[in-house]
C-alpha cells in the first residue's frame, strides 16, 4: 500500500472523495467543507487497484508545526492500510520542509487509529463542524 503526493490533476477526484465522506456522509456543511487552505496545502492520495482515489489529506505549515486535516477514507476501502498510508506520505512531506513536529484534530472514532501511528492527545474533547474532536500531536524524528 502506497501514497502519493496528488497533484492539480488529481484534485477533482480528491474533492470528490472529501464530498462524500465529510458532506454526504458526515453531514459536514458543504461551504465549509473545502476552503482557501486547499489552493496552498500538500495533499496526498491513495488509490486502489482501479485507480480511484479512496484516501487523501491535506498538510499545512502553521506557527512552524505541520498541521495535517481532511483526512478522509472512502467507506468501502477503510481498514484496509490507506489512510496509514496517506498519513505516512504527509509526515513525509512535513519532514521534507523540515518540520519536526505534527497536529491534527482526530474525529473521536479515529482516535485510535492516529494512536497507533505515535499521536497523543493534547487537551480535552472540543466540537467543530458538530463532531467531537480532540487535537493530537507526534514528533516527526
Amino acid at each position: 500500500m502506497s501514497a502519493r503526493r496528488a497533484t492539480a490533476a488529481d484534485w477533482p477526484q480528491v474533492a470528490a472523495l472529501r464530498t462524500r465522506v465529510f458532506v454526504e456522509e458526515q453531514g459536514v456543511p458543504a461551504e465549509i467543507e473545502q476552503d482557501a487552505h486547499d489552493a496552498t496545502a500538500v495533499h496526498a492520495l491513495a488509490e486502489d487497484d482501479a485507480g480511484r482515489v479512496v484516501a487523501t489529506g491535506r498538510l499545512l505549515v502553521r506557527d512552524g508545526r505541520a498541521v495535517i486535516g481532511r483526512m478522509a477514507v472512502d467507506a468501502a476501502a477503510r481498514g484496509r492500510g490507506y489512510g496509514a498510508a496517506v498519513l505516512a506520505e504527509l509526515h513525509r512531506q512535513a519532514v521534507a520542509l523540515g518540520l519536526t513536529e505534527v497536529e491534527l484534530h482526530a474525529q473521536l472514532p479515529a482516535r485510535g487509529f492516529y494512536e497507533r501511528a505515535g499521536y497523543t492527545a493534547v487537551g480535552g474533547v472540543y466540537e467543530e463542524a458538530g463532531i467531537a474532536h480532540v487535537t493530537m500531536r507526534r514528533p516527526l524524528v
